[in-house]
């Protein structure tokens, strides 16, 4: 398998798919395209007719979209998503909400692993994001199925899902209650997320 890529400063969407192969455990190629280069688009576009990544080929065809790639993982790879099946729907419904949601808090805080800084003033449409995540996170951890420290007490694709969230609301010095901020810090201990931040913190 590849993976195709974008910058590990900048590209959440990259992180929520590479984590995701990362947490199956599979031999996979990593491809990287610079961004901001005159040769970008040129070069995502011979991977990804859709001009985006991230994008896992696979000996079934190419797979574009983060959520997709996180579901084919899942089918080949048993386990990704919680086994409880209130807490694998609750895991699907979650991904999605941020999927498609959460534009606000998007827009306002771009990714980027070398800030640190907060959004000074913050808008009422971005806190009023950063509160439905926090709430989202609530539902998810109602239906923890053990002790662990994730959102569903083991490691799972929601973590990688929500890892480039972990990274705004740090970078960007949110303050936040105490469950949120040792989710955050959780993020921050995993050794692949600190490999992906070590490698983007070295991008030149």
């Amino acid at each position: 398998m590849q993976l195709i890529i974008a910058d590990k400063r900048y590209s959440s969407w990259s992180l929520r798919g590479w984590l995701a192969v990362r947490l199956a455990a599979v031999p996979c190629e990593e491809v990287m395209v610079r961004l901001f280069q005159p040769g970008t688009r040129a070069r995502i576009l011979q991977y990804s007719p859709a001009g985006k990544v991230p994008v896992l080929v696979t000996e079934h065809g190419t797979i574009a979209d983060s959520l997709a790639i996180a579901e084919y993982l899942a089918d080949h790879h048993p386990g990704l998503w919680p086994r409880d099946v209130a807490a694998r729907a609750q895991a699907r419904s979650a991904c999605e909400q941020m999927h498609s949601g959460f534009m606000a808090l998007r827009q306002a805080m771009p990714f980027d692993l070398r800030r640190d800084q907060a959004l000074e003033p913050m808008p009422a449409d971005v806190q009023a994001d950063i509160e439905r995540m926090l709430a989202l996170w609530g539902e998810c951890r109602a239906l923890k199925t053990s002790d662990g420290p994730w959102l569903f007490g083991q490691l799972s694709l929601a973590d990688a899902y929500f890892a480039p969230v972990a990274v705004r609301l740090r970078t960007y010095q949110v303050a936040l209650p105490p469950e949120a901020a040792a989710y955050v810090e959780t993020i921050y201990q995993w050794p692949a997320f600190q490999a992906w931040r070590q490698a983007g913190l070295e991008e030149v």
